[in-house]
């Protein structure tokens, strides 16, 4: 019963967080802020959801599976989101009014 309970509760937040992010994805102005809608909130809730699957499944076979694509999505949604978004900015995709990108010559200590 608490089993099934923290299931559906899992479940519900994933659903929640991936609603979020698809709605972000659709509002927000330009690629910087979708890439933020994107990843975050969407990571969160593809994590809950498999979180979900490994209270199900157990520490074996499918679970294991589960806790293996947490791990990826935690390793490879931020890095995607960053390079997606460096792109972008290489490609001269304008920042919202008063954003600016970090200059390489002051991470230089220039």
């Amino acid at each position: 019963m608490l089993q099934s309970v923290l299931i559906t509760v899992l479940i519900a937040v994933g659903c929640f967080f991936l609603t979020v992010g698809t709605i972000g994805l659709l509002r927000f102005p330009n690629v910087y802020n979708r890439m933020h809608a994107t990843s975050k909130p969407t990571t969160l809730g593809t994590a809950a959801i498999f979180l979900a699957g490994f209270v199900r499944f157990g520490p074996g076979g499918a679970g294991l599976a589960s806790l293996i694509g947490i791990l990826f999505l935690f390793l490879t949604v931020p890095t995607g989101a960053h390079m997606i978004a460096l792109a972008a900015q290489r490609m001269g995709v304008p920042f919202m009014e008063g954003v600016t990108w970090p200059d390489p010559a002051d991470e230089d200590g220039d």
